[in-house]
């Protein structure tokens, strides 16, 4: 058993290695969370979040401080590369799925938690946010612990059995660090947990169980002394932006240009499900048509559909919101192993058939594009073919093709070779084919040219028209983020190291902003490539003062 859980974070990590180095720092969440992290290091001030000047009180402290770890366990300070913040989002995922891999035994047998797990590990969401350096892995790994406990307590009560002294512990440091890391998303996934299972079972004694005064003061521990800290160094600012500004406004409205009608979820499940979706449908229709008859049935459904319609309903819509509410899904995967192959296969209700036919389509119809953005993108976007699209594809296709059962109960074998399939798509996808796509990272090539050409040890560069937070994280943090006229200002405050970069159509306007003062500007060299972030075509020329 214990050997299953050291595999299971060993695959975890395998899955997730690939472009963690290779894939350059992506706009615009992670890279302000990774500057926010990186200015944490250049200041010595583990308070406060800032991005440049500016406060960024969207999230809680919990992930700026493991990054801040991340970057001082490697020893490289604040030029430490991306990768290195990214190890806490891979170690999240890795956490994640020992601890449904632990659920899972614990409910339902070591065949099933080693299912559950290696589901856990290889569907797209996973794979993505485990090379993502924000809060969602690691906020997955807290959710997963906390309800792994919950679910033992709740079990240990039906079967009138004692519950073992340390679930509730795991349970409320679980849910501590939960709400440091993304405020209140791992208490509410519990509540509702909590409120479903009430509703089905008219029963709430089992909730004593969990110590809750105790349990509340230990949270309070690991929350208050940096909520206490903030409030002071902010004068308040931070409950106002984070609870007044964030989350209400996510709550009443969409938020950052992704407000979105109810049905997000269900179209999206099948991309950020893949290759597991369909599997995990057809388990959890057979669920629903037992969970009367088994109580672990009733706490993995709690864990899935409530949180699911909870974010349906609310305006703001991110498909990685979704994400805590996917283990429960795994888990009725591995439950659907335990049963004789005639219960396991038992015929579905009319809508029920209807359903899986139409998540069957959306996983032919991910698997098919997933093939076509492998071999597609390259030949798009950079104009070259990659042999490495030849792979990824076929690996795709044959992924998708095993993820597609005959029957509902699929064999561990059979999931173990689809999530090999699934990893193997993934890996080269983000880790070979996605960094080869050079004209979409303009970051990267605008810091090369910088380092050909810069004039001194104190260049600062100045950047209109293309402001995405990767420029900072990689150029630096004093980089001024301007217009074409706050380009020229900044030439000609220190025109022997300044660097400026400005679209080269404005390059007119550039120079006639520097011969007010008796100066010209020189083009050193020109970037094109594509702001994937807002979708532009840019021409960008790298200036100084024409000496």
């Amino acid at each position: 058993m214990n050997r299953n859980y050291l595999f299971l974070f060993l695959f975890s990590i395998v899955m997730t290695i690939s472009g963690l180095a290779s894939l350059p720092p992506v706009d615009r969440d992670e890279s302000r969370f990774v500057q926010a992290t990186k200015q944490m290091v250049e200041t010595g001030d583990y308070v406060d979040i800032r991005l440049q000047d500016v406060t960024r009180y969207k999230k809680p402290i919990g992930i700026y401080w493991l990054q801040s770890a991340a970057v001082a366990l490697s020893g490289e300070g604040a030029a430490a590369p991306i990768w290195v913040y990214r190890l806490v989002s891979m170690l999240g995922i890795a956490i994640a799925v020992v601890g449904i891999g632990w659920t899972g035994t614990k409910l339902f047998g070591a065949n099933a938690g080693l299912a559950a797990g290696l589901m856990m590990a290889a569907i797209f969401a996973t794979a993505f946010e485990g090379r993502d350096a924000k809060t969602d892995a690691m906020l997955l790994a807290c959710c997963v612990i906390a309800q792994g406990a919950l679910a033992q307590v709740y079990m240990a009560a039906k079967r009138n059995e004692p519950v073992p002294g340390h679930l509730p512990w795991i349970f409320w440091i679980a849910q501590g660090l939960g709400i440091l890391i993304k405020g209140p998303v791992s208490p509410l996934l519990s509540l509702l947990t909590a409120a479903a299972l009430f509703a089905f079972d008219r029963d709430w004694r089992w909730l004593t169980k969990m110590k809750l005064v105790r349990g509340m003061a230990i949270v309070l521990v690991i929350v208050l002394p940096w909520l206490i800290l903030i409030t002071w160094k902010s004068g308040g600012a931070f409950f106002q932006e984070a609870v007044g500004k964030d989350m209400l406004n996510k709550v009443a409205q969409g938020e950052e240009s992704h407000g979105l009608p109810p049905g997000f979820y269900m179209l999206t499940y099948s991309l950020f499900m893949w290759p597991f979706g369909l599997i995990a449908v057809g388990a959890g229709l057979q669920a629903i048509n037992r969970f009367w008859d088994d109580p672990r049935l009733r706490f993995c459904l709690a864990w899935y559909i409530p949180f699911w319609l909870v974010f349906e309903a609310i305006p703001t819509k991110l498909p990685h919101y979704v994400m805590p509410a996917y283990p429960g899904m795994a888990l009725l995967i591995g439950w659907l192993l335990t049963l004789p192959a005639d219960h396991a296969n038992a015929p579905l209700k009319r809508w029920q058939t209807w359903l899986w036919w139409a998540t069957a389509f959306g996983l032919a119809v991910v698997a098919i594009g997933l093939a076509v953005v492998c071999v597609g993108a390259p030949l798009y976007v950079a104009k070259t073919f990659s042999w490495w699209s030849i792979p990824a594809a076929i690996a795709a296709l044959v992924t998708g093709y095993l993820a597609f059962p005959r029957q509902l109960q699929v064999s561990l074998p059979r999931i173990a070779a689809i999530a090999v399939g699934a990893g193997i798509t993934f890996s080269l996808l983000f880790g070979v084919i996605a960094p080869s796509l050079k004209p979409i990272w303009l970051s990267p090539a605008i810091k090369a040219a910088i380092d050909a050409n810069r004039l001194c040890d104190t260049t600062v560069l100045a950047s209109a028209k293309f402001q995405e937070p990767s420029l900072v994280f990689l150029v630096g943090t004093k980089t001024v983020l301007t217009d074409v006229e706050g380009v020229a200002r900044h030439l000609l405050a220190d025109p022997g190291c300044a660097l400026g970069l400005a679209p080269i159509k404005d390059e007119q306007k550039l120079a006639d902003v520097l011969a007010t003062q008796g100066k010209s500007a020189k083009r050193l060299t020109e970037i094109d490539g594509i702001n994937y972030s807002s979708g532009d075509k840019l021409a960008l020329g790298l200036y100084r003062v024409a000496p």
